[in-house]
């Protein structure tokens, strides 16, 4: 175990450049003492690291010095192959380049990991778009994906929810989403989301992008996914559900399932259970409650309540006037 973390450590540095006791430590989930012991073991190999003292010190290969332990493991192979997401490097415009280095991956290993590799991507495929979706039109992705790589500025015309706008974006990183794309930029020197089909245009500017200081990419992500999610569901409705209720929210409404399992206060008619689950406002909520018919009854507050009964009464007259 400790010999793959010093390989790893020694290919991070070499990948990343110089990198301090604290983000080692939390990369490999081990005590900082643990990292200098480790820097210790790889400077008594012979691995030329050195240290680097103040604020914005820490460890770092000598410029020029390459490690040639780049030799996969069979299960490292296997993993790999699995890591294309479908068509996503299609996407980036590099479809070829990735299929290409796919063969060389498999050229390199040896007979009988190679074909145990091949034979992992053959029975394997990963399909990340949701079910029933269309794909988007994504003209401008592999510049964006172009931009992102050359660190430079970019001048978007973006289709917002409200408006069309024109913005002076830094490229921080591109993410694949349910099937689709999002590009995560600094808008004066604060991270935001573009949704990638929504850009009508892009002209990538000879301005060098400014990166946030130690900003992570997957980091950031997970958060701000999380932080979408409490800014999005802060209103709540108390309602009861049917069995087969509870399966519809599920694939309508994954955050409110959880709530409602969560709680789980059993009711009447026997098999109902009542929860307070949370929605995005009262549209929202509404439309999704509307989906679920008779197998969820909402019971506050009075306002939703009152919405439903209009639309439902609404429905009924629809389907009992004579047909035309």
């Amino acid at each position: 175990m400790r010999a793959s973390r010093l390989l790893s450590i020694l290919i991070m540095l070499q990948l990343r450049g110089r990198l301090s006791a604290v983000a080692l430590a939390q990369e490999f989930e081990v005590s900082i003492r643990t990292i200098y012991r480790d820097i210790d073991q790889l400077s008594a190999a012979g691995v030329p690291v050195y240290a680097e003292r103040g604020r914005s010190g820490g460890f770092a290969l000598h410029d020029g010095y390459r490690t040639r332990l780049t030799g996969f493991t069979p299960a490292e192979a296997e993993a790999l192959l699995l890591a294309g997401a479908g068509h996503a490097a299609a996407d980036l415009g590099v479809g070829a380049e990735a299929a290409a280095a796919q063969l060389k991956l498999l050229a390199s290993l040896p007979p009988d990991a190679g074909a145990s590799a091949q034979r992992i991507a053959s029975r394997f495929h990963l399909d990340p778009g949701d079910w029933y979706a269309r794909d988007e039109k994504l003209d401008f992705l592999p510049a964006l994906a172009n931009a992102v790589w050359r660190e430079r500025r970019v001048r978007i015309r973006y289709e917002s929810w409200k408006e069309v706008v024109t913005r002076d974006l830094d490229p921080l990183g591109l993410v694949l989403k349910a099937g689709r794309w999002y590009l995560v930029a600094a808008s004066k020197g604060k991270p935001r989301t573009y949704r990638a089909s929504s850009i009508q245009s892009i002209e990538t500017l000879e301005a060098k992008a400014e990166r946030p200081p130690r900003f992570d990419l997957a980091r950031h992500w997970t958060q701000s996914v999380k932080e979408l999610d409490q800014r999005l569901m802060r209103t709540r409705a108390v309602v009861k559900l049917s069995v087969e209720g509870r399966r519809l929210l599920r694939e309508i409404n994954p955050a409110g399932a959880e709530a409602a399992e969560a709680e789980n206060t059993p009711c009447r008619p026997p098999g109902w259970i009542k929860a307070s689950i949370p929605f995005e406002d009262s549209s929202h909520g509404l439309r999704q409650m509307l989906r679920m018919g008779p197998e969820i009854e909402v019971l506050e507050p009075a306002e939703l309540r009152q919405k439903m009964r209009s639309e439902t009464q609404r429905l009924a007259a629809l389907y009992t006037k004579p047909k035309r």
